[in-house]
């Protein structure tokens, strides 16, 4: 699938136990976060895959592992704070852009196929004041640096950014944050390996 002029960003920790998906421990162990943390980040490549792009881009911070699929290349994540990082991935691309994490693994192509013939920004905010996605017609680092990350307000500083932008709005979507969101996302993908790792360890919490 390359009939999109578009570039999928992917920005993504290595799911390494301690590292990962810290506040979903309790209930689950560090390496249980990871397991579910791995599961996200592999739904979400899936999709990437699965989506038409020009080119499918993984930032990645750690090494790759069995969940990378074919396809999608891989780039070292840049030093610095999270907004450093989201710049850094965008600056790395030469046309249309769109970045998203790997907290929403129940999106699905249909949310990822964007068309900037009508606009200059894509924003897809998040349930919990920040943004899942967001995409770019002209990569411009400038507008994430500085940008407080993992704040209520976040989402709404970033969308305040593209003021002057003709801007396209996303649905809103829920990360995978808490076990209760864990659930929540569950129940909106129920298909995919999350949901299924979700289902095996909280059988194995009983």
């Amino acid at each position: 699938m390359t009939s999109s002029p578009v570039t999928l960003l992917v920005i993504a920790k290595e799911p390494r136990p301690g590292r990962v998906k810290t506040r979903l421990t309790p209930p689950f162990t560090p390496e249980e976060a990871a397991a579910l943390a791995e599961a996200a980040l592999a739904d979400t490549l899936d999709v990437v895959a699965r989506t038409p792009a020009r080119r499918r881009v993984l930032v990645l911070d750690g090494a790759p592992g069995r969940w990378l699929p074919a396809g999608v290349e891989v780039v070292p994540q840049c030093a610095g704070g999270l907004d450093e990082r989201l710049a850094g991935a965008f600056a790395g691309c030469d046309g249309p852009a769109l970045l998203i994490g790997m907290d929403t693994p129940q999106v699905t192509p249909e949310l990822l196929t964007v068309d900037f013939g009508d606009c200059d920004a894509y924003f897809g905010p998040a349930e919990d004041g920040g943004f899942w996605a967001l995409g770019l017609a002209e990569p411009d680092p400038g507008l994430l640096r500085g940008v407080p990350m993992s704040t209520p307000e976040t989402g709404a500083v970033q969308r305040r950014r593209l003021a002057p932008l003709r801007v396209r709005e996303l649905p809103p979507l829920r990360d995978v944050d808490t076990a209760y969101d864990a659930e929540l996302v569950a129940r909106e993908a129920p298909g995919g390996r999350f949901a299924a790792r979700l289902a095996r360890l909280t059988a194995a919490h009983r």
